[in-house]
């Protein structure tokens, strides 16, 4: 196999794997920013993609989609439990999100995330070229950089962390902080969405490792000095604009109005199920307006869509059994013949329906309790050329620190949200245009592709300091 210039590694291959009715297997392109991101440099650069194909036990040769060559990472059932539902999700996961809910400890669950993150850490460095990029995603794969980093002293690395990276106090919690630091300062390059985040990480660095830290750097023993900063991701806004225009999607907003009833004001939430977003508070904050007489089911009706994620962790089946109970008793004392308080989809979405029903709501509501960025956001105002349609945003997601322009709410805090739901659907059109606009520049200015390319300058730079470092020890 020829080397690549550059190689991302991320826990999932950027296709999923589609078996047709009379058996064929196809592989179709992932929906997904990263994607839509890397696609276009990753043809330019003749570059490789690592990541598992999704299924257990799946024994698959590299093969090329897309102009793209992919390496999958085979992942028996057991792994499938202990590293990805098990560490990753139910020990990291809910300890990166504030410990909404309790992570789960277990060192068996360790071991296959150090067995895991070793195989795609030992595929990447045999298929990066000499002197080449290895660009390393997410939570999965913590450990990654400092194993690459040990197979090919040679390559650039970068890791870009998409979920929040905890205080010390929390992150603290963890029985094998001290590994994860130093999987994660095998890298060159070390992103995060928020600056809160990477002082974070910098912070626990200095305080577990006693690594000397600067604004946004640390020197390790070895001479190396990892860059640790902010890269907020975005999306490709092109796909939502586009569609926005098209006369059918248009069409379909005004029926989704109709199936409604045809209130005044329709809300939305669009989420994962899972329990960092905050779908029971804005389902709380809603039932209580309604049982004040603030608003009416006749004038305000909420579509709720959440599609379905991590089914087989036990917090994700007792959330959803709360959402669907708490929207049960609302929809009883409230809907009328003709009108549904609550109209809840656990479902997943095309995109062209999604952006039929951001085009139809004039609130989108994102009240996550922690958010790395929270692309729905995002995507929303991409939609809006109209310039109409107020988002409602919780000041706990990255993209607050962007959106400053959004109605901005404490989650926690159930009065305030319910004041600016109301402020929201009574707020005049003129001061719902000024703040789209500006929501609207920003989002547009700062694409995905702005991101990845800021990224990418910076292991650019990076690379070529490890190059003069390397000659002058050899010079």
């Amino acid at each position: 196999m020829v080397a690549a210039e550059f190689v991302v590694v991320a826990n999932r291959l950027p296709v999923d794997r589609i078996l047709t009715p009379d058996g064929e297997e196809i592989w179709r392109t992932s929906p997904g920013g990263l994607v839509a991101a890397l696609e276009p440099m990753m043809r330019s650069v003749d570059g490789a993609w690592v990541g598992w194909a999704g299924q257990a036990d799946l024994q698959i040769e590299p093969f090329e989609a897309d102009g793209i060559r992919l390496l999958p990472v085979t992942l028996s059932e057991q792994e499938i439990q202990d590293y990805y539902e098990g560490f990753s999700n139910d020990t990291i996961w809910p300890l990166y999100h504030d410990v909404i809910a309790p992570p789960q400890y277990h060192r068996e669950w360790w071991e296959a995330y150090v067995e895991v993150n070793r195989r795609f850490a030992e595929a990447a460095a045999d298929a990066v070229a000499e002197g080449g990029t290895v660009w390393v995603h997410d939570y999965q794969l913590q450990l990654v950089p400092e194993m690459v980093r040990g197979l090919r002293p040679d390559v650039t690395i970068g890791y870009f962390h998409h979920i929040p990276f905890p205080s010390h106090g929390l992150y603290a919690q963890l029985p094998w902080r001290d590994q994860v630091l130093r999987g994660l300062l095998g890298a060159d390059v070390i992103g995060f969405q928020r600056a809160q985040d990477a002082a974070n990480f910098l912070a626990a660095a200095k305080r577990r490792l006693s690594h000397e830290t600067k604004a946004s750097s640390i020197t390790l023993p070895d001479g190396r000095m990892p860059l640790v900063k902010a890269f907020p991701i975005s999306i490709d806004t092109t796909p939502y604009r586009e569609l926005a225009q098209r006369p059918d999607i248009r069409a379909r907003a005004l029926e989704i109005r109709e199936g409604l009833g045809n209130p005044k004001h329709i809300l939305l939430g669009v989420d994962r199920l899972d329990y960092t977003k905050g779908i029971r508070h804005r389902i709380k904050a809603y039932g209580e307006l309604l049982d004040q007489g603030r608003i009416s089911v006749e004038d305000v009706a909420f579509i709720q869509v959440a599609s379905p994620s991590r089914e087989r962790v036990d917090a994700y089946m007792h959330l959803r059994d709360e959402v669907e109970l708490a929207i049960g008793r609302i929809n009883g004392d409230h809907d009328t013949l003709g009108h549904t308080a609550i109209r809840y989809l656990h479902q997943g979405f095309p995109r062209e329906e999604m952006v039929a029903m951001y085009l139809a709501a004039d609130v989108m509501l994102v009240t996550a309790l922690r958010d790395g960025m929270n692309l729905v956001a995002k995507e929303y105002v991409a939609t809006r050329a109209d310039n109409r349609g107020v988002l409602v945003l919780s000041e706990f997601t990255g993209a607050a620190d962007e959106l400053r322009q959004a109605l901005r709410i404490n989650p926690h805090d159930i009065e305030g949200v319910k004041d600016a739901i109301v402020g929201a659907i009574e707020m005049p059109r003129a001061e719902q245009s000024k703040r789209m606009r500006a929501l609207r520049k920003r989002v547009l200015e700062n694409d995905v592709d702005a991101w990845s390319q800021s990224f990418l300058r910076a292991l650019e730079q990076a690379g070529r300091t490890r190059h003069r470092r390397h000659e002058g020890a050899h010079g």
